[in-house]
C-alpha cells in the first residue's frame, strides 16, 4: 500500500492509500487481484474504491496476474509490481 502524494491523478486520491490486493489462490471465487483506494481518518480507513482492475477474468475465474507492491514516481504515476506475470506496470492518468 502507499499513500498517493502525487498530482498526475484527480485531486480525490491525494493523500488516499492505494492497496495492491494480491489475490487469493485457493478459493473457489477468486478475490483480489485489483488496486483499490481508500480514505484514512485517524484510526479509521472509509471510501474503499475500486482503483484498477483486469487481473481477474471473474466469470471464467482464471487470473492473469497478481499485483503485489505500489510505489510512486516523481511525476505522479504509479509502478505496480505483479509476481505471476513477472511484470511491473506504469500506471498513468491524463485528463480528457
Amino acid at each position: 500500500m502507499r499513500f498517493y502524494e502525487g498530482s498526475m491523478f484527480p485531486s480525490e486520491y491525494k493523500n488516499q492509500v492505494i492497496v495492491a490486493k494480491h489475490g487469493s489462490w485457493n478459493r473457489s471465487k477468486k478475490s483480489g487481484y485489483v488496486l483499490t483506494s481508500l480514505n484514512v481518518n485517524g484510526a479509521n480507513a472509509t471510501n474503499e474504491q475500486e482503483f484498477a482492475s483486469g487481473w481477474l477474468d471473474e466469470e471464467a475465474q482464471e487470473a492473469w496476474g497478481r499485483p503485489v507492491d505500489v510505489q510512486e514516481m516523481k511525476d505522479g504515476s504509479l509502478l505496480v509490481s505483479d509476481d505471476m506475470a513477472g511484470v511491473i506496470y506504469r500506471v498513468t492518468y491524463s485528463a480528457k
